[in-house]
């Protein structure tokens, strides 16, 4: 299985929760190939100075190339929130998955609908950072139910 996690946020080393994306990414590798893959450029930049919509479209048009193949997923706070097992079904029997993180604006309504699945993390706003570290401690737990690894209980 490859799992990519695919996120609007400039690159930077962050000393405060790099090694919990390290750990979990390590963890992760057990069971699964995984990627982190940071999109951010001028175009983005520019686009967030100018509205909330144009920044989304940039946002869409960043993650454009990664959405063929594999089962889609983005992150949503507004989309359902799923409990560990519900999770961890989403991402059985599936040989790639692509979760999409947007930038400060969030996703494009149209880029939702183009996801096999929108999901929320929880109603409250997180740092990229931190939204990170959760979505790769519920990709290891749900991958820890699926291949029944005692992680989980």
């Amino acid at each position: 299985m490859k799992i990519n996690v695919i996120v609007i946020d400039k690159k930077s080393k962050d000393h405060l929760y790099a090694p919990l994306i390290e750990h979990y990414q390590k963890m992760i590798r057990t069971f699964a190939k995984i990627e982190i893959i940071e999109l951010f450029d001028k175009e983005i930049a520019k686009e967030q100075d100018i509205s909330s919509d144009t920044a989304k479209k940039s946002y869409s048009k960043a993650f454009n190339n990664y959405l063929t193949g594999g089962y889609n997923v983005a992150l949503d706070p507004s989309s359902k929130e799923l409990d560990s097992l519900e999770f961890a079904k989403m991402l059985k029997d599936k040989h790639m998955v692509n979760f999409y993180i947007g930038g400060a604006y969030g996703l494009e309504d149209t880029f939702l609908t183009q996801c096999n699945q929108a999901v929320s993390l929880g109603k409250i706003t997180l740092s990229h950072k931190l939204v990170k570290v959760v979505l790769l401690e519920q990709i290891f737990r749900g991958l820890s139910i699926n291949y029944n690894h005692p992680y989980h209980k």
